[in-house]
């Protein structure tokens, strides 16, 4: 029986620091089944016995002040964890990776490049670095797809490939607040996510329905500022700040709101928006429809009209009439919940690590010269 399948993991984002980024690398890790897989991450404050729990392969990096020299450092880990586990292919979750993994290419590692969004504008020189210097490159959506062209990635390079869903466990149900509740979940530290455009709207959403609350999940620098605007806007008793909170309490938010929002828009020149928004899946997994924009990674992850409305994050009016419009009608909220719960399905985690894992195959065989590879994957296609 042949060995199975070696894969360097290479991430600055990992548990048990939170992000998106952070959930999509380690829930790909958890699921990859058939193949060895070796994690080399910065450090964060409980790694130990987060990697402890998971009996995951991990490498950690001390991570420090200075991110560009955690970079640094992370890079130079991996090239020496490389040079001593020999590795059959590299997964640079990241662009900040991909010097390690360039390198690595040169000793017969072949290299795959994960692309978010909002880094290749940040980073426009090592964003073609490195999708150039990549054997194929994973785009978490169409945005992201185009966003990767623009920075010089070959079109038959690129393979969309969503990020996953946890599959939600069987459990009791919770009721629903009697309060009507719209939650977002989002770190406080991009404009373009759409709170400023839904504190505009909630005076709207109140006139329809009175006894409204918008419940904000997450922190980030953008917090006083927000919570100044709602007291001016003689909001307070309308809105609830909870900041960063456990997994645990995020899901019974997510179980108990009748409504998530996040009218994510694009930035403009010289920035990115949503990625994808994995916290569109995570409400929909837990048959909660959702408000979202109609830019960007928002049109892959959810399925307009069955999963949740997509309408224009720059429109408060707009904004508030789609809330408005899901809370008052409870029979569509729950039609929209059993779809909902369906769509997330076709996301779940052990379904889209397989496709990454026949990724990672595909790139050891093509760099091997045992076969065509990747070239047999059509990088246009992302079947559900």
């Amino acid at each position: 029986m042949s060995d199975p399948l070696r894969v360097l993991v290479i991430t600055p984002d990992f548990p048990p620091a939170m992000g998106g980024i952070q959930s999509l690398v380690s829930n790909l890790v958890l699921n990859l089944r058939s193949v060895a897989v070796r994690v080399v991450a910065l450090d964060s404050l409980g790694s130990g016995a987060w990697d402890a729990a998971h009996g995951l392969d991990v490498r950690r990096v001390p991570a420090g002040r200075d991110r560009r020299l955690a970079n640094l450092r992370l890079n130079a880990v991996a090239l020496a964890e490389a040079r001593r586990w020999g590795p059959d292919v590299v997964l640079a979750a990241h662009i900040v990776a991909s010097p390690a993994s360039a390198a690595l290419r040169r000793f017969g590692m072949p290299g795959i490049v994960y692309l978010h969004a909002k880094e290749l504008p940040a980073s426009p020189r090592l964003a073609r670095f490195a999708v150039r210097q990549s054997d194929a490159v994973i785009a978490v959506s169409r945005y992201t797809a185009g966003l990767a062209e623009a920075a010089g990635a070959d079109p038959r390079k690129v393979v969309r490939i969503p990020p996953g869903v946890p599959q939600v466990k069987p459990g009791p149900a919770l009721p629903a607040r009697e309060r009507p509740t719209v939650v977002t979940v989002a770190r406080l530290e991009d404009r373009y996510k759409g709170h400023d455009v839904l504190l505009r709207a909630l005076p709207r959403i109140r006139e329809r329905v009175p006894g409204v609350e918008w419940v904000v999940i997450g922190n980030g620098p953008l917090r006083a500022e927000l919570e100044t605007s709602a007291r001016a806007g003689g909001l307070d008793a309308a809105v609830r700040f909870c900041g960063r909170v456990s997994d645990e309490e995020r899901d019974r938010w997510l179980r108990t709101a009748h409504v998530l929002a996040m009218p994510s828009r694009l930035p403009g020149p010289g920035a990115a928006g949503e990625g994808f928004g994995i916290v569109f899946l995570e409400a929909a997994a837990h048959g909660l429809p959702v408000v979202a924009g109609d830019v960007g990674g928002a049109l892959d992850a959810v399925s307009d009209g069955v999963s949740g409305l997509l309408v224009d994050p720059t429109s408060a009016p707009a904004v508030a009439d789609a809330i408005a419009g899901l809370l008052l009608d409870p029979v569509r909220r729950g039609e929209m919940a059993a779809a909902a719960r369906h769509h997330a399905a076709s996301f779940a985690w052990p379904s889209i690590a397989g496709r990454v894992e026949a990724l990672l195959r595909d790139v050891s065989v093509l760099a091997s010269g045992r076969g065509d590879g990747v070239r047999e994957r059509s990088p246009q296609t992302d079947p559900r």
